[in-house]
C-alpha cells in the first residue's frame, strides 16, 4: 500500500492535544484563522475553465500520506487556526480521508477548531454524505455551474449531474448545510444564473457567484469566458432586491441578502474587485507546499522540513512562521486577451 492511500493510526503520538495555542499574524496584522488543506489534486471532472482535458496529475509518491496532513493541520490548529476546509482536487476521491476527518473533528469536539469544512463536486455525496455528517461537520460547499445536463457534461468534459443533484440531496437528508458555489461564465452560464439561483435559494441553499480565476494554462482562452460579477450582480439587481450584509468571514466572498427569498449571496471578486485586507487564509497542497496567497506564485516546502524532523515540530513551526511574515498584501490576478495565467499552478493543485 502507498502512502497516498495508508489509513491513519488509531491515534496520532506527534502533537499533543492539550499543546498551548500559538497565534499567527503577519506583517499587516491579519490572524491567520483559516486552513484550507487540499487532500489531492486528482479530481473526477475536468472541468474547462480549471484544468486541461489531458491533465498530468502529480505522482503519488509526492503526496503526503494521511499521516503526515493530519500532523501538519494539527500543528496549525495549535497556531491559531479556528476554520479548516478540506479541498482537492476532489477530496472525497482520497482513499482514507475519513479517517482524517475523524481525527480533526476531536478539535471541533475540544473546542480549537470552530469548524471543520470541505468544499466538493459533489459526485461523491451519496456515499460520504452520512459520515461526513456523523463525524461533526455542519455544512459543505458544492460546485455547481449549470443546471442543464447537457451543458453540464460539456463543462466537466462528461459529468452526470444526476450524481451531483442526488448527493446534494443526500446531504441535507444527512443533516448538513449546502451551499452552491457557481463560477460565472461570459457564454457557458451567465444567462442561466438567475435560474440557478432560484433553484438554489428555493433548495434552501446559499449560493455564492465566483469570477474565473487566471490560474494554470487550460486549453481555452479565459477572456472569452470572463464577465465581472458587478455586472452580474446588476443582472439580478433588476430581478430581485438585493440588500448588502456586513457579514465579515475574513474570506474573499461579499454577501447580500435576496430579500424575495431570504436567503444570502456571495460575490468573489478576483479580479474586478480586490478581497484581501482582511484576508485570513492560508492553502496548504497535497504535496505540502504552503501558499499564503491564491493569487501569487509564493511557496514554502512544510514537506522537506516536515519528513527531515519526524520528532521535532519546532522547525515546522519556523517554517510556517516565516511563510506568514512574507504572507503578501494582495494578490496581482489579471486577465487579457492572449496573456498566460497569472499564476502558473492549477485551482486543483493549490486547493479550491
Amino acid at each position: 500500500m502507498s502512502p497516498y492511500d495508508a489509513p491513519l493510526a488509531p491515534t496520532s503520538p506527534v502533537i499533543p492535544r492539550t499543546a498551548k495555542r500559538d497565534p499567527m499574524v503577519d506583517t499587516f496584522g491579519r490572524s491567520i484563522r483559516y486552513l484550507r488543506v487540499s487532500v489531492t489534486d486528482r479530481c473526477d471532472l475536468r472541468c474547462l475553465y480549471c484544468m486541461p482535458e489531458m491533465m498530468t496529475f502529480l505522482p503519488k509518491a509526492e503526496v503526503l500520506s494521511l499521516e503526515e496532513l493530519e500532523r501538519l493541520s494539527t500543528l496549525f490548529v495549535e497556531m491559531g487556526v479556528e476554520k479548516l476546509r478540506l479541498t482537492g482536487g476532489e477530496p472525497l476521491m482520497r482513499r482514507g480521508l475519513m479517517q482524517l476527518v475523524q481525527h480533526l473533528s476531536a478539535f471541533l469536539k475540544d473546542g480549537r477548531l470552530k469548524e471543520l469544512t470541505l468544499t466538493t463536486n459533489g459526485t461523491r455525496l451519496t456515499e460520504f454524505a452520512q459520515p461526513l455528517a456523523q463525524a461533526g461537520i455542519k455544512r459543505i460547499n458544492v460546485s455547481l455551474d449549470t443546471l442543464d445536463p447537457d451543458k453540464f457534461r460539456r463543462i466537466t468534459r462528461n459529468g452526470d449531474i444526476k450524481r451531483v443533484l442526488a448527493g446534494i440531496a443526500a446531504a441535507q437528508a444527512a443533516g448538513l448545510q449546502v451551499k452552491i458555489n457557481t463560477v460565472a461564465l461570459a457564454q457557458d452560464n451567465r444567462a442561466e444564473i438567475p435560474a440557478i439561483l432560484a433553484w438554489a435559494h428555493g433548495q434552501g441553499c446559499d449560493m455564492t457567484l465566483i469570477e474565473t480565476m487566471p490560474m494554470g494554462e487550460i486549453d481555452e482562452d479565459r477572456t472569452d469566458q470572463f464577465v465581472s460579477l458587478a455586472v452580474v450582480r446588476d443582472d439580478l439587481a433588476s430581478i430581485w432586491t438585493l440588500t448588502d450584509l456586513p457579514d465579515q468571514t475574513g474570506g474573499p466572498a461579499r454577501y447580500v441578502r435576496v430579500e424575495e427569498t431570504g436567503r444570502k449571496l456571495g460575490f468573489i471578486t478576483p479580479l474586478s474587485h480586490n478581497f484581501c485586507d482582511s484576508c485570513n487564509r492560508v492553502r496548504l497542497t497535497c504535496t505540502g507546499t504552503l501558499h499564503t496567497c491564491l493569487g501569487q506564485d509564493d511557496d514554502t516546502d512544510l514537506r522537506g522540513v516536515l519528513r527531515a524532523n519526524p520528532d521535532d515540530d519546532g522547525p515546522v513551526r519556523e517554517a510556517i512562521r516565516g511563510a506568514i511574515v512574507g504572507k503578501p498584501k494582495g494578490h496581482d490576478f489579471r486577465i487579457g486577451k492572449g496573456e498566460g495565467p497569472a499564476v502558473s499552478r492549477h485551482m486543483s493543485t493549490t486547493g479550491g
